[in-house]
C-alpha cells in the first residue's frame, strides 16, 4: 500500500469534503475521488458513504483514519530524524499546553532556544484532558499538563510548582484583609473557568465540605478574560498564581489567603515511557532538568 492515497483519504476524512481536499492537496476533485476509489478496491471495503449529502465514513473508513494519523506522525518522525542527521542543532520540537500551562513553559523555551537557536519551536494549543492520548497515539511528542497522567504508558517531570490564588479588585471589600474563611464566600459571585479540571473540583469539594454556596453565576472561556471581569470588580476568582502573578506584583489584584486551603498545582512535562524521543525534544528535557523550578521525575 503506498502512502500517497493514505494521506489523500486522510485529507478528504479531515475536510469532510472531496472538493476541498482537492484544493488543499492542490489537486482535482476527480483525481481525489479516483485515489479513495483505488485503495478501497485495495482494501476490499467501502471507506466513504456516499449515498447522503454529508460525508459519513464507514466502519473501515474510521480504522484506517486512525492507522493514516499514525503514518502520517510517522512521516513526520522520519523528515524530523533525517533533518537532525544532517544538522544534530536542527530539527522541531512540538509541545502540547493549553492556555494557563504554556506560561509555564516560558523560560525553559528561552533557555532551550538560546543553547539550540536553529531548532523550531512549536507550542500547539491542546485541552489539558485530551494531552495523554495525543502522546501515546503519537499526534504529540511532549505535553504540558496540571495533573498527574496516572498511565504507566507515560512518564512526567514536574516542571513547576504553583498554588490557586483566590483574587480580587484592589477595590473589592476583601483587598486589604490579611485572611478569610471559606464561610465568608458565601455571597460572593464567582467568576469560573469552564474547563473542567482537578483544582476546580477541589474548590467545589473545599465549599461543600464547609457547606457554604459556591456562586459560579459567571463562566469565562479564558483566563485572561476572567482575570479582566476581577480586576473591575465584577467578581472574585481562583486562578493560578503564576497567571495572576505580575497583577498582583503591579497591585491590579489582590490575593487573599484563604484559611486552610492550600491547593497545590504541580505542572508536569509528559512524554511517553517506552516510545523514543527526537534529539530535538530529548534535548528540552535536558535543558528542563538543569533548569527546572523543583523539577523531579516520576513514572506515570
Amino acid at each position: 500500500m503506498e502512502l500517497y492515497p493514505l494521506k489523500v483519504f486522510l485529507t478528504v476524512a479531515n475536510e469532510k469534503s472531496f472538493s476541498r481536499a482537492g484544493e488543499r492537496l492542490l489537486r482535482t476533485q476527480p483525481a481525489v475521488s479516483l485515489a479513495v476509489q483505488r485503495l478501497e478496491s485495495e482494501l476490499g471495503e467501502k471507506l466513504i458513504d456516499r449515498s447522503g449529502r454529508e460525508l459519513v465514513l464507514t466502519d473501515a473508513g474510521r480504522i484506517l483514519v486512525e492507522y493514516a494519523r499514525r503514518f502520517e506522525n510517522l512521516e513526520r518522525d522520519l523528515e524530523n530524524s533525517i533533518a537532525e542527521l544532517r544538522d544534530l542543532a536542527a530539527g522541531r520540537l512540538t509541545v502540547g499546553a493549553n492556555e494557563s500551562t504554556s506560561l509555564y513553559l516560558l523560560h525553559h523555551i528561552v533557555n532551550y532556544r538560546r543553547m539550540y537557536p536553529k531548532v523550531k519551536v512549536r507550542v500547539m494549543r491542546a485541552l489539558s484532558s485530551k494531552i495523554p492520548t495525543a502522546l501515546i497515539d503519537g499526534d504529540l511528542e511532549l505535553g504540558v499538563i496540571s495533573y498527574d497522567p496516572a498511565d504507566d504508558r507515560l512518564e512526567s517531570t514536574v516542571i513547576y510548582t504553583d498554588h490557586l490564588a483566590f483574587v480580587v479588585s484592589p477595590s473589592h471589600r476583601f483587598a486589604r484583609r490579611e485572611s478569610l474563611t471559606v464561610s465568608e464566600l458565601g455571597m460572593e459571585t464567582f467568576i469560573a473557568h469552564n474547563v473542567v479540571s482537578p483544582y476546580r473540583e477541589a474548590v467545589l469539594r473545599e465549599f461543600q465540605r464547609a457547606r457554604v454556596t459556591l456562586n459560579m453565576d459567571v463562566e469565562m472561556p479564558t483566563v485572561e478574560t476572567i482575570r479582566m471581569i476581577v480586576q473591575r470588580n465584577e467578581g472574585v476568582a481562583f486562578l493560578p498564581k503564576m497567571c495572576v502573578e505580575q497583577e498582583v506584583e503591579q497591585g491590579t489584584l489582590c490575593e487573599v489567603p484563604i484559611e486552610g486551603f492550600h491547593q497545590e498545582r504541580k505542572i508536569r512535562l509528559v512524554y511517553p515511557a517506552k516510545r523514543g524521543l527526537s534529539h530535538a525534544a530529548k534535548a528540552f528535557l535536558e535543558v528542563i532538568k538543569a533548569h527546572g523550578d523543583g523539577a523531579g521525575s516520576k513514572k506515570g
